[in-house]
């Protein structure tokens, strides 16, 4: 029924707009009328003067019905403007204080997109990506049958990866600077958190060449199943089991 009402005052405030200069007056109209000049101008991309138009909204009318309507707006406006951390705080604010919203799906999805906006190159620090990530799962927790879940999904990954590819580069570098615990610390987490990443069996490979590189040959025997028994038909699993054979060889001739 709200809707109908803020329906039926977009018709009446277009029709004023229209027969008007192009500027209005928004000051003394009554709430669902000012939201709906608001949502013509989010329509019309004019988000800085829609953005003045909501946070008035809110301002002017606390307690009024169609505040999640303006936050959630403001939160898109403010997405559109490339502006995600302002943009992320409002889709949080109306998830935390208005929980039964109609627009609670929609924000708990835009709250993860902000972060992700805010993901930077895998290099830099990554807590946006785990934000994003976050926010993401809890989308598809408490929405498992909306139609955006796939896609949250698919984000996650992306994301997963681009995590993995810090922590295996990471370890490379500790590797070439020959700080083998340090190396084989950040290979393990790659092994165990991202294991259905691409980077899982490089770092599981690498680790298996550090640990014969410094003779911890029972532990490289063990490591080198393991990779065969996660990674059969991985492009090294051949060398690896070269480096088994080879191992077994030497102790059985012990």
């Amino acid at each position: 029924m709200k809707k109908f009402f803020v329906a039926l005052s977009v018709i009446i405030v277009l029709v004023i707009i229209s027969s008007c200069s192009s500027s209005i007056d928004t000051v003394n109209l009554p709430p669902e009328e000012r939201l709906a000049v608001a949502l013509k101008l989010y329509e019309n991309e004019d988000y800085l003067d829609a953005i003045k138009e909501f946070e008035a909204i809110l301002l002017q009318f606390p307690a009024s019905g169609i505040n999640d309507d303006a936050i959630y707006y403001l939160g898109m406006s403010r997405f559109n403007r490339g502006e995600y951390i302002l943009g992320a705080y409002e889709f949080s604010r109306l998830i935390k204080s208005i929980p039964t919203s109609e627009f609670l799906t929609k924000s708990q999805f835009m709250l993860a997109e902000c972060y992700y906006k805010l993901s930077p190159n895998f290099a830099l620090d990554q807590r946006y990506s785990k934000k994003a990530i976050q926010e993401y799962q809890a989308f598809i927790d408490f929405f498992p049958l909306d139609e955006k879940v796939s896609e949250a999904e698919s984000k996650i990954s992306e994301l997963n990866k681009k995590l993995a590819k810090k922590e295996f580069e990471t370890g490379r570098i500790y590797e070439k600077m020959e700080y083998t615990a340090a190396a084989l610390f950040y290979y393990d987490n790659v092994m165990q958190i991202y294991h259905d990443t691409e980077f899982a069996p490089l770092a599981h490979y690498n680790k298996i060449n550090i640990l014969l590189s410094k003779k911890r040959l029972d532990d490289a025997l063990e490591s080198s199943r393991l990779f065969i028994q996660n990674y059969p038909n991985d492009s090294r699993a051949g060398d690896v089991r070269k480096i088994i054979s080879n191992l077994e060889k030497e102790f059985s001739s012990r």
